[in-house]
């Protein structure tokens, strides 16, 4: 991140800016930085101008406390006036529900697009895994134990406990504690757990849901619902991708609708 600019309430969000045309600001998901999507970025850079941030807490950006989701809607908003005052938002994962609530919030957003948003609804037992996700991190991180909302968060994305073993023995888990916190940032991004159909039917701005074919089933139904909720949605789907999409995959997808 090569750039700086500062939120509503002081906190200072790292950024970078690549490309030419219209201005699109990319949102990660949990567990992740700007750098996360910045390969999608660069696939963007080739018809748009691509933003990549560090949402608050993570990576190079502050933190501010108390956390509220309307923070990262006022984070958002700056990003947008930093880099010209108008920018389109693509969101992945629980980002895509931060990208979603900022257009339900009245910013103006001319198109939203989001990959795979995780709402449980159509996952049997989906509503009670999510408050059980939600009680067992918030206690975790109350009680500064980083590592076990880790290794909660990667249980929640379906990692084996064979695979979380190795995590906790990698050279990367100590980075991965370092963002703990930022796990209870999108808890509170996803709300209950499911899909808040009330403000997604407020969005007025074209928005473009995307998922990929070889996901989950209750993962792309959950795409499919969004778009079919929104009044001015659209649906895709990438076959062969996965909840990890191939940058060169989804890249020319979201050029097409941002320049349309």
């Amino acid at each position: 991140m090569d750039k700086k600019t500062t939120s509503r309430d002081g906190t200072s969000l790292a950024y970078r800016v690549t490309g030419r045309g219209p201005t699109v600001i990319l949102v990660c998901g949990a567990m992740s930085t700007g750098g996360t999507v910045a390969p999608l970025a660069e696939r963007l850079a080739e018809r748009c101008t691509a933003v990549v941030y560090d949402r608050r807490g993570r990576g190079e950006s502050g933190d501010t406390a108390p956390y509220a989701v309307e923070r990262e809607v006022e984070d958002l908003a700056a990003l947008r006036d930093a880099v010209g005052g108008d920018a389109a938002l693509f969101g992945v994962s629980s980002g895509g529900a931060l990208v979603l609530r900022a257009a339900a919030s009245g910013l103006p957003v001319p198109r939203a697009a989001v990959y795979e948003v995780p709402y449980a609804d159509h996952l049997q037992g989906g509503a009670t895994r999510e408050a059980t996700y939600k009680e067992q991190l918030t206690r975790a991180l109350a009680e500064g134990r980083r590592g076990d909302a880790v290794e909660l968060f990667l249980r929640l994305t379906g990692l084996g406990e064979e695979m979380i073993r190795g995590a906790r023995q990698s050279p990367m888990w100590a980075g991965m504690e370092a963002v703990a916190p930022s796990l209870a940032y999108d808890d509170a991004v996803m709300g209950d757990g499911l899909l808040p159909r009330d403000r997604l039917a407020g969005i007025g701005a074209p928005v473009l849901s995307v998922a990929g074919g070889a996901s989950p089933e209750w993962m792309r139904a959950a795409s499919r619902e969004i778009a079919e909720t929104v009044p001015r949605g659209s649906h895709r789907v990438l076959e062969g991708q996965t909840h990890m999409v191939e940058p060169d995959v989804l890249g020319p997808v979201l050029a097409e609708f941002f320049t349309a």
